[in-house]
């Protein structure tokens, strides 16, 4: 901050040691100077630095009427020596002389951890850290200049409750007219809650539809900002990212095994603050036409120590596995071509998909799943083999 010659000082200016550090943490030590040069010689009465750091909710009521409500995280006062650098006149002042450039040292340690909480800024509240320098004139108001800095407590997903899978379901009876139209429903699982920025979340689920109409898979993660102002709560809900699947359509499921989201470059989880709130969620819906969406959340923590994969081996292998025959199931030996007939036509009656753009009436005239009349070679022979091998599922291609 640089002041016009009209208050007799060319530079009053604070400065950390680092400038470029992007952030800091409980505990960290925060150093800088206050730097002084004047166009003239000026009488000083002191130099006080002060740091503060608090949460404040803010948000207009009705008549006009501002509600605001605040909690302090970090206050700290030092008296810096002028008397080190600066001779004092007959009065007791300290004599800045012009021309030359003076820079006076401070430095303090932020709290333990527990004590402080992230910095944040959202629509109706922040979290705010600074330190303020100010200069004392005789006979004059005092000069103020003062620089923000940011805190980030460290997160570690790696937590064994972060590392712990999380799942649900939900179903939902679907109604034309007041008349009862099937239900659709959802099953979901992710292999953690605990995910920091860039990192993929892996989604296995099944969507179900028995209702007549054509429904739509989707996932997205979702921010949630809660602000507390005297006991009263607002929320504020943004989507972040999200991704679709196919449509289902009447009597079918579909399957997600392992469809990915990526977390986007975003805050990490806000704890500890008692009138700010941030929390993240999984949600995975299913769009239906003419009804509500079938919506159902998992819980994520967004943290800022990346997942290891240390010491959670165990807990994500039993994860998998658990997933696996929730998900999928394998034959525990070659399936026989015993059954397989050379006639492939499709027995019992044909469903009709879809009617031909022309209006034909009869069923037959649609369009229907039929598979072609045509020749398989043998099958080959087995030979002796391990009862204990696993062999995956054979798979017979019609073209």
């Amino acid at each position: 901050m640089v002041l016009s010659s009209a208050n007799k000082l060319r530079v009053f200016r604070l400065q950390f040691s680092d400038p470029g550090r992007a952030f800091y943490s409980s505990g960290d030590k925060l150093s800088g100077s206050v730097q002084l040069e004047a166009d003239t010689p000026c009488r000083l009465s002191g130099l006080r630095v002060t740091a503060a750091g608090c949460a404040r909710v803010e948000r207009r009521g009705g008549k006009n009427r501002d509600r605001s409500q605040e909690v302090e995280y970090l206050k700290y006062e030092e008296e810096l020596r002028l008397e080190e650098a600066l001779s004092r006149d007959a009065d007791g002042c300290f004599l800045l002389p012009a021309g030359k450039s003076f820079s006076f040292q401070f430095g303090f340690e932020l709290p333990p951890p527990g004590r402080l909480v992230s910095s944040y800024k959202g629509k109706f509240g922040s979290v705010r850290y600074y330190v303020r320098a100010e200069l004392q004139r005789p006979s004059q108001h005092a000069l103020q200049c003062e620089r923000e800095f940011e805190v980030e407590e460290p997160l570690d997903v790696n937590q064994a409750d972060l590392l712990a899978p999380a799942a649900a379901s939900k179903q939902k009876k679907v109604t034309c007219m007041f008349i009862p139209d099937g239900q659709v429903s959802i099953s979901a699982q992710i292999d953690r809650k605990g995910f920091c920025e860039g990192e993929d979340i892996s989604i296995n689920a099944k969507f179900e539809n028995t209702c007549s109409r054509i429904v739509v898979p989707k996932a997205s993660i979702i921010a949630k900002h809660v602000y507390v102002i005297n006991g009263h709560t607002k929320m504020l809900r943004q989507k972040l990212s999200a991704v679709r699947g196919n449509p289902i359509i009447s009597g079918m499921c579909d399957m997600w095994q392992g469809r990915t989201i990526r977390v986007p470059k975003l805050k990490p989880t806000l704890l500890g603050c008692d009138i700010i709130k941030v929390d993240y969620a999984l949600m995975i819906y299913l769009h239906i036409p003419g009804s509500e969406k079938l919506t159902m959340e998992l819980p994520l923590v967004i943290g800022t120590v990346p997942f290891s994969g240390v010491g959670s081996r165990t807990s994500s292998m039993s994860s998998q596995v658990g997933s696996t025959s929730s998900w999928a199931s394998f034959p525990s030996a070659p399936p026989s071509y015993s059954n397989i007939h050379r006639d492939l036509r499709v027995d019992g009656p044909r469903t009709p998909l879809l009617h031909d753009y022309d209006g034909a009436e009869d069923d037959d005239e649609g369009l229907i799943m039929r598979a072609p009349e045509v020749g398989l070679p043998p099958p080959p022979a087995y030979s002796e083999v391990d009862q204990d091998v696993i062999y995956p599922p054979q798979v017979v291609q019609v073209f």
